[in-house]
């Protein structure tokens, strides 16, 4: 049998498998495994839609999380926010596998404005998979959900050969301050708060040419909770937020474009990348998930000027628990800055244009 060390971080004790390959036997991992973007358009305009007064964000305009209003009426209004989220690996720990999986279904509720309250967890795992790797793989996750100050309430399980996991996640909200990804007006400066290359680095993993110090800073980022932004955003006057997850940024820069009707300028030169994510899509580590968010999004885009061919396609690069794109005021925008280091201005939003986004060098 496999052997297995134990290592403490702060008042966790972790348990990492050796020789562990989670991401041998996937097709693709992380958010690069969901459908292509193109597929869920056609199918889900034709499923029949029913209103409801208490509805407050569905999934008509492809935002993050779903919104409840559970007090109409009352002094105190309150409302459910409501998101899932799950995928195959994209490492190989696999207790850095459970923990990205949390943080990333976190995130929806997050970028809502929400407070992340329960989870359910969601497994597939092979009935002869290594026990211990489902172990780090729940141990993971859980860290991370608790950290969040959220607690599991069970979850569903099937037995499966390829491996996913993640979680539903409920959080509370007072509907009067929820964020969509329909409220970004003309002016508002675009800020993204983390860096984009995690799917051409999982990609690198698969091929075998990723360098552990590339692997070890985009494994560091996914699991960043997204929660510091998120309440930095909720002492800000905040128009607009989205996370950046399996569709890309220009992907999820689209769907904010066309819920707010305006168009989103996107400078490329300021845009920050993981180490290692120009080389390795200069390389051609390139996901499925990358080619069909580049096929369903390109319609949607001018580039005014030519770009590098590895620079625009980390623009349509899967992310897994990627950064929120904020539409905010400008003396708003600085405040924000200020409070987050590691976020920053990577266009802005003007009156509805030719096309939705507008890529300059």
């Amino acid at each position: 049998m496999r052997g297995a060390d134990t290592t403490e971080s702060g008042c966790h004790r972790k348990l990492v498998t050796m020789a562990t390959k989670l991401t041998a036997n996937v097709k693709a991992g992380g958010c690069a495994s969901k459908l292509s973007p193109r597929i869920l358009d056609r199918v889900l305009a034709t499923v029949p839609r029913r209103t409801n007064e208490r509805v407050l964000v569905g999934y008509d305009t492809a935002d993050d999380a779903g919104v409840y209003d559970l007090t109409a009426d009352s002094a105190q209004p309150l409302a459910l926010v409501q998101t899932v989220d799950f995928f195959t690996p994209i490492v190989d720990d696999p207790y850095s596998f459970g923990g990205i999986a949390a943080a990333n279904a976190l995130s929806d509720v997050w970028a809502m404005g929400g407070r992340p309250v329960t989870a359910l967890s969601i497994l597939v795992f092979p009935a002869k998979g290594d026990l211990a790797d489902l172990e780090a793989i729940l141990r993971g996750g859980a860290d991370k959900i608790h950290e969040a100050d959220c607690v599991i309430l069970g979850g569903h399980s099937i037995s499966e050969d390829e491996i996913k996991f993640g979680y539903a996640v409920t959080g509370l909200i007072d509907p009067r301050r929820t964020l969509t990804n329909a409220g970004s007006k003309p002016g508002d400066v675009l800020i993204f708060t983390k860096r984009i290359g995690t799917g051409v680095i999982s990609s690198a993993l698969k091929k075998g040419i990723a360098e552990d110090g590339h692997m070890e800073a985009s494994i560091a980022q996914m699991l960043t909770p997204n929660r510091a932004a998120a309440e930095a955003m909720s002492r800000r006057t905040v128009h607009g937020c989205t996370d950046v997850t399996g569709f890309g940024l220009l992907g999820h820069a689209r769907e904010m474009a066309l819920a707010s009707h305006v168009t989103l300028e996107i400078h490329a030169s300021r845009l920050r990348y993981l180490p290692g994510a120009i080389e390795y899509s200069a390389a051609g580590a390139h996901s499925g998930g990358l080619n069909n968010n580049r096929d369903f999004v390109s319609d949607c885009v001018a580039f005014t000027e030519a770009l590098p061919p590895e620079i625009e396609a980390l623009l349509y690069d899967p992310q897994t628990s990627g950064g929120l794109l904020i539409s905010l005021p400008e003396p708003e925008a600085e405040a924000l800055l200020a409070e987050l280091p590691d976020a920053y201005v990577i266009g802005r939003a003007t009156p509805r244009g030719r096309k939705p986004i507008e890529v300059h060098a």
